[in-house]
């Protein structure tokens, strides 16, 4: 009960403050920015630390450069996030352009689902506004890890859902897509893939951002189950609150012979990406927590 009454008072809250233009919410974010990054600090020594393993032979002024640029990205995904409750269709097909629908198109004609890639990039909350792209049926969604704070989890799931994707939890993944081939329909569904793995699935390595890392396959997994195919989305920040999405096919070097070479491919395409614009990607996260050296 006090779950559900704190879940309406916080939709009716962000819901008002969603009807505010995005230039309105803009000045919240820059109000948040310097109370985030200089007065709360909010996990500067994580983004610091990461930045300076991956850009540190570039010079200090360069990491405080690409950090203070990253805190101030974080605060505007903040405030497109809470827009997606009260946004049009036309105003997010303006803002988030979709520059080639018809390569999803392409796929599903030729009979076979899609495992999109993507990264914490760009504003990955928007990448929802995809499915006005494609014109042949389907079924869209993506794949979630559930928020331990039930209420927010509540939040998230509405402000997710918002232009009719399934949002299915990873537990349940396996079963439900497989339930949709099944069905005799194909599916586009979203992994989002470069999060780390948990200590008991670090059982996958690669080299990302000069870094060892640890990374999942859930999505090639399931994609090989019913002979998907693999498509990374690319996105650019054209501008404050205008991104770019373009679908790439993800194909491994044929001469490379280890394993999970899409999963791997990808994280190669996501690299470029990132090296592209560091600001954009999500620093916050503890992703080199682990080496593959110490026992699990």
């Amino acid at each position: 009960m006090t779950t559900n009454i704190s879940y309406r008072i916080s939709v009716g809250i962000l819901s008002a403050l969603a009807r505010l233009p995005l230039e309105v919410l803009y000045v919240f974010s820059d109000i948040a920015y310097f109370i985030i990054y200089y007065a709360v600090r909010y996990r500067r020594k994580t983004v610091r630390h990461n930045l300076e393993l991956v850009f540190g032979p570039s010079g200090h002024s360069n990491i405080i450069r690409i950090e203070k640029k990253f805190y101030r990205h974080l605060c505007d995904c903040i405030a497109e996030t809470v827009k997606l409750l009260h946004i049009s269709d036309e105003e997010i097909d303006r803002r988030a352009v979709v520059t080639n629908g018809e390569y999803i198109d392409d796929i599903i004609r030729s009979g076979h689902s899609v495992v999109l890639l993507l990264g914490h990039y760009g504003n990955w909350e928007w990448v929802q506004a995809i499915i006005h792209h494609f014109k042949e049926p389907l079924v869209g969604g993506q794949i979630y890890r559930p928020l331990r704070n039930k209420m927010m989890d509540m939040v998230m799931l509405r402000i997710r859902s918002r232009f009719g994707l399934e949002c299915i939890p990873q537990k349940n993944a396996v079963r439900r897509l497989l339930g949709i081939e099944r069905g005799g329909q194909k599916f586009v569904i979203g992994f989002i893939s470069d999060q780390r793995p948990t200590g008991k699935t670090l059982h996958h390595w690669t080299t990302f951002l000069g870094q060892d890392t640890p990374y999942v396959v859930g999505g090639e997994t399931i994609g090989n189950h019913v002979d998907a195919r693999f498509v990374y989305l690319d996105m650019e920040k054209t501008s404050r609150g205008h991104y770019r999405l373009t679908f790439c096919p993800v194909v491994p070097d044929p001469e490379d012979k280890g394993p999970d070479p899409y999963t791997r491919e990808f994280m190669k395409m996501l690299e470029k990406t990132i090296r592209r614009e560091p600001a954009y990607w999500l620093w916050s996260h503890r992703r080199w927590k682990r080496h593959r050296e110490q026992p699990l």
